[in-house]
């Protein structure tokens, strides 16, 4: 069963199950959200249209992260003239993990848990970012985050870090050893 939803002025197609990223919404992650605009649901070949909209039908979804999205470069020049200008931009989105949709008298719900996990602290790990993936665990605790931090510690008890060789001293010239 899935859904055709409207928010932040645009329309996705939604499953129980899907991971969307929509415009900035309110609320803390693990926050529950609540969608009353379905265009459509669709079930196999039934579909069922709304006028605008779908009467009775709902879909819910569970808020993961607030984050900025990609970076947008907006570069101007006049040729000729010597005019450039640069600037950026990053719109701030949602990351929501839809759990059920509802409507027309049937169900689906999504049996999976929902992992709050931040993207970046994701990408960090990928990374082997350690001083970054502490710095982001200690800002936003998360469960996942915890129970992986003591095995990365007892880790550490076992093998200590290497430490960087001394640099050698540069050689003393004839002069120096005149004065």
């Amino acid at each position: 069963m899935y859904a055709v939803i409207k928010t932040g002025g645009k329309q996705y197609r939604v499953q129980a199950g899907d991971l969307l990223v929509v415009e900035k919404l309110d609320g803390e992650p693990g926050a529950e959200v609540a969608f009353g605009d379905v265009l459509m649901l669709g079930d196999g070949e039934a579909i069922t249209l709304g006028a605008p909209l779908v009467d009775g039908a709902q879909v819910s979804a569970t808020l993961i992260e607030t984050r900025k999205g990609e970076k947008v470069k907006i570069f101007k020049k006049i040729r000729r003239q010597g005019y450039r200008r640069t600037k950026g931009h990053r719109q701030h989105e949602s990351v929501l993990r839809v759990t059920s949709v509802a409507g027309a008298g049937k169900t689906d719900k999504w049996d999976g848990t929902v992992d709050l996990t931040p993207k970046a602290l994701l990408d960090a790990r990928a990374r082997n970012l350690k001083n970054v993936v502490a710095e982001l665990e200690a800002a936003a605790p998360a469960a996942p985050a915890k129970a992986k931090a003591p095995k990365a510690a007892a880790a550490t008890d076992e093998a200590p870090a290497k430490k960087a060789a001394p640099k050698k001293a540069a050689a003393k010239s004839s002069d120096d050893a005149a004065v």
